[in-house]
């Protein structure tokens, strides 16, 4: 029997993922592979595959036997099963019914103003302080953290703590460090929570606090919203900065007009791939999804950077072109499976794009697109820091 493909595969540019996915998909867009714990798994490269288990409720994150359900990786986070097998569903929609009006499009957008102010604060600073500067530690990271605090109730003052425990969460390396950092965060999360029993505010924690929840089940859903809530979005402000700066006709285009930058967020979201790791699902019953029969209990491995590349749904797949008719991408998921927080990011990302080359048109990068520090023991992929100068 021929050897399966072993993931990850390997990339060789930090604005591409590995040519083998596209390879593959031409074969079969459901095919068998290793993970990078050795076990077999179904990878998932297709877009209407992928929007299929998306959509499809016999797919799952939890499995009946955990400790021997094959897995991604060794990370706590994405690596293995997720939640209770029996109480995955119920749980899922309750905390979707819990919290979508807190993350609606008309809420997002009333806080955009909001937002703008805190591009135009750490923008003022960094011009201040004057060239060079590290973008990611001046606008990726402290961005995302002030909005997610403000909108979950959680104190600025902690934004070093916690930062610290999401790094941790990451970590590909050691998945005993990664695991305690996951707890310490819905430890930290909870407590904060649970104060706002006694002394609620006009927050989603104080959301949290009253709902109709075990207290497991909710300080898990208070830790993935504080790290999801900042995280992504750092990864998204760094690699949408990049993209541009890499594709100067398409970045002369936003600085003529910045009402293209929802259009430069969309193809971010699209072609952006801070990493490729894949989010993995597990089948509840035996299901055909495009003539591939997967067994009850088995892994798929969905990656929706591939999936965005499906030469079959994007014409010229590869390019990155923000004036580009936009077929809806997988970078916030699908259906049942949508990020809550996709309004957040848009609002965020569409601001920042909108402001920062206005602000700096002659800003670039300090050293070659190659020797930009990445995070390849991240689960989250992205980088340490974007040196750049204007």
């Amino acid at each position: 029997m021929a050897e399966l493909p072993r993931l990850p595969f390997e990339r060789s540019d930090v604005l591409e993922i590995s040519a083998t996915y596209g390879a593959l998909r031409a074969k079969a867009p459901i095919t068998r592979v290793r993970t990078r714990t050795g076990d077999e798994a179904w990878l998932v490269t297709g877009y209407e595959q992928v929007r299929a288990i998306f959509a499809d409720e016999r797919f799952g994150r939890s499995h009946p036997d955990p400790d021997n359900a094959p897995r991604v990786s060794n990370s706590a986070l994405t690596g293995g099963p997720n939640g209770d097998y029996a109480t995955e569903k119920d749980v899922h929609d309750r905390m979707r019914r819990l919290l979508a009006p807190a993350f609606s499009a008309r809420r997002m957008r009333a806080l955009s103003g909001h937002v703008q102010e805190l591009i135009d604060g750490l923008l003022d600073r960094m011009e201040e302080q004057g060239p060079p500067a590290d973008l990611h530690a001046s606008l990726s990271v402290p961005l995302p953290i002030q909005v997610i605090c403000e909108l979950l109730g959680v104190p600025l003052a902690d934004r070093d703590h916690f930062r610290a425990i999401a790094e941790e969460m990451t970590d590909l390396t050691d998945p005993d460090r990664s695991a305690a950092a996951r707890t310490a965060m819905e430890e930290y999360s909870h407590g904060i929570v649970k104060t706002k029993r006694d002394h609620p505010g006009e927050d989603v924690y104080s959301d949290l606090a009253t709902a109709d929840l075990p207290d497991d089940e909710i300080a898990t859903i208070a830790g993935g919203l504080l790290f999801a809530g900042h995280e992504t979005t750092v990864n998204r402000i760094d690699g949408g900065t990049v993209l541009l700066l890499h594709n100067p006709e398409q970045l002369e285009g936003l600085k003529r007009d910045p009402a293209l930058a929802p259009a430069a967020v969309e193809e971010i979201m699209r072609l952006g791939s801070p990493n490729d790791h894949g989010l993995g699902r597990y089948a509840r019953e035996d299901v055909e999804i495009d003539g591939t029969r997967i067994k009850a209990g088995e892994l798929c491995v969905l990656v929706t950077a591939a999936a965005n590349r499906d030469e079959s749904v994007f014409v010229d797949p590869e390019r990155f072109d923000i004036g580009r008719e936009m077929q809806p991408h997988l970078g916030f998921g699908y259906a049942i499976r949508y990020c809550l927080g996709a309004n957040l990011a848009r609002v965020e990302l569409r601001a920042v794009f909108g402001t920062l080359f206005q602000r700096f048109p002659d800003l670039r990068l300090t050293v070659p697109l190659e020797e930009l520090p990445q995070r390849h023991d991240r689960l989250t992929g992205g980088f340490s820091a974007l040196p750049v100068t204007w």
